[in-house]
């Protein structure tokens, strides 16, 4: 495959500008500061993010194996660690890095 031209990546880089700011200007445009905000996007505004990171906790442990090679402990451990900051502190951002921090240095390190 050859390297794309460069009105190429100027059409690339436009259209990806393009719907980066049609997705952060559409809800605006969309719903008037006047009314209210329908229930049904207030839902989705609180499912949504719970619903997110349970697919990634699932797709992450997809292809562990509990009964092989180290049982999904450094995992196991990862997720107990990041749980646990998370009750504690309450920082979403922070329990994650520390969490993920904790995971690669246990497989790059022990297991």
């Amino acid at each position: 495959m050859s390297p794309m031209t460069l009105p190429q990546q100027m059409i690339t880089i436009a259209l990806c500008v393009a719907a980066t700011m049609l997705t952060r200007f559409l809800p605006f445009l969309i719903f008037s500061p006047n009314k209210p905000t329908p229930a049904f996007v207030v839902y989705l505004g609180r499912a949504l993010p719970c619903a997110v990171f349970g697919m990634l906790v699932v797709y992450c442990l997809k292809n562990v194996s509990f009964l092989t090679g180290n049982h999904g402990i450094p995992e196991l451990i990862g997720i107990a660690v990041t749980v646990a900051l998370h009750l504690w502190k309450g920082k979403t951002l922070l329990s994650i890095a520390v969490g993920t921090v904790v995971y690669m240095l246990l497989v790059q390190l022990i297991f």
